[in-house]
C-alpha cells in the first residue's frame, strides 16, 4: 500500500492510499479522485519523502493538561494549513451530526421555526441565494456552509 501526498488546485493537501502508482494514475484518469475539503477534481501528486528518524532530532514539545499531566500535541510537526483543514472538517462533521437535514425545504422549515409554527431545532439544508437573502431580511440567521462530498455520505 502506498500513502501519497496529494494537493488540489486550491492548495488543500491530503493523503491518498493506493495499491500502486498505476492505481493512482487509473483513478486520476477516470476522475475518481477529489479533494475531501472542496471536492475539486484537479489533483496533483506532491513530492514526498519517507519519514526519517535522525538521532538528535528535536521532538515536538508536549502540551500540559490542566490536571498537570503532560501529553504530546497531536498536530505537532504538521503545517498549520493541515491542522486548520482538519479542524474545519471536524466542525463540518459536528454540524452534520447535530442538525436535521431538511433538504430543499430549508427556507420553509427555517420560517416555521422562526415564527413558532414548528419546534425549535438545529436544521441544515439547501437554499438558493435569493431564499437565503429573504430569510436574512426577515431576521432569520442563515449561514452558508460548503460540505465536501466525502462528508455527505459513506465513502465506500
Amino acid at each position: 500500500m502506498k500513502v501519497l501526498d496529494l494537493r488540489c488546485s486550491h492548495g488543500h493537501r491530503f493523503e491518498g492510499w493506493f495499491a500502486s502508482d498505476g492505481e493512482l494514475q487509473s483513478q486520476m484518469d477516470k476522475g475518481l479522485l477529489e479533494c475531501p475539503v472542496c471536492a475539486d477534481k484537479s489533483i496533483l501528486r506532491m513530492p514526498s519523502a519517507p519519514r526519517l528518524n535522525v538521532s538528535g532530532a528535536r521532538e515536538p514539545q508536549p502540551v500540559p493538561k490542566p490536571s498537570g499531566e503532560v501529553v504530546p500535541r497531536p498536530d505537532a510537526g504538521q503545517p498549520i494549513e493541515m491542522t486548520m483543514q482538519a479542524a474545519w472538517l471536524r466542525a463540518v462533521q459536528h454540524v452534520m451530526n447535530n442538525t436535521d437535514d431538511v433538504g430543499d425545504r430549508f427556507a420553509e422549515e427555517a420560517r416555521k421555526i422562526h415564527y413558532g409554527e414548528a419546534d425549535e431545532r438545529a436544521i441544515r439544508g439547501k437554499a438558493t441565494p435569493d431564499e437565503a437573502e429573504a430569510l436574512r431580511e426577515e431576521g432569520i440567521d442563515v449561514v452558508s456552509l460548503p460540505v465536501p462530498l466525502a462528508l455527505k455520505g459513506p465513502l465506500q
